[in-house]
């Protein structure tokens, strides 16, 4: 960009070359580079409900969204999130050099000033970026599980553990809960789970223990947002 603002165009072709050729051998020797993460963002959002409340703003959510009341549903729709959302900002280096050659013939036409207008809408547009959300009731659901599986495995439970017990296993069904009415995963694959709470639920109670109770809600629970 220098050397064509200084009219030197034998010297921007050169730098331009010498640029599409390192791009070339750093993505040959890590072609994750393809894609170069230059920064990442985490925001979070979350909703302050307990599911009968949450059960109540969908329905009138859908009511007013059936009605036509659009700006009337937004605000409710707007509530109705719980997650994570990590944003990483990268750099598609593979995409550079095709950018770069679509401007040699411009530079040498002489177009001085199309060239630079390409390269600098190359340099500002070509960035991409990718959004991971993750749930925070499956989250939490996941942690009040591994605490429950603690305490179902432990065979010199006392009575305030098996009170413990009883609470993680019920506050992990009610994130669980959560999870269906927001719309985190498919709300079909929530029922097994549930199953699942009660089977555990049985064995447990009494001051019972085991291990490999959880190994199958577990799994469910992992891939319930996949």
């Amino acid at each position: 960009m220098k050397a064509l603002d200084e009219g030197k165009t034998e010297e921007a072709i050169k730098a331009l070359e010498l640029a599409t050729g390192k791009m070339a051998l750093i993505i040959a020797r890590d072609p994750e580079l393809a894609l170069a993460k230059i920064d990442v963002n985490v925001k979070v959002f979350d909703v302050f409900a307990n599911v009968k409340t949450l059960k109540e703003t969908v329905k009138q959510a859908i009511k007013y969204l059936k009605n036509g009341k659009v700006q009337l549903a937004r605000p409710l729709v707007d509530s109705l999130v719980s997650e994570i959302v990590i944003e990483s900002i990268n750099i598609p280096l593979a995409t550079y050099p095709d950018a770069i050659i679509a401007v040699v013939p411009l530079i040498d036409k002489g177009k001085t000033k199309e060239a630079k207008a390409a390269l600098q809408t190359a340099l500002n547009t070509l960035i991409v970026v990718e959004e991971e959300v993750i749930p925070l009731p499956v989250v939490r659901a996941k942690s009040m599980l591994k605490e429950a599986e603690k305490l179902a495995e432990n065979k010199e439970r006392k009575e305030e553990d098996n009170k413990k017990l009883v609470s993680f296993l019920g506050d992990a069904q009610t994130q669980l809960e959560m999870a269906k009415i927001l719309d985190y995963g498919n709300k079909k694959a929530f029922k097994p789970m549930y199953e699942q709470l009660d089977m555990i639920r049985e064995k447990t109670k009494d001051g019972k223990s085991g291990t490999g109770f959880f190994d199958k809600i577990s799994e469910q629970v992992s891939n319930i947002f996949k």
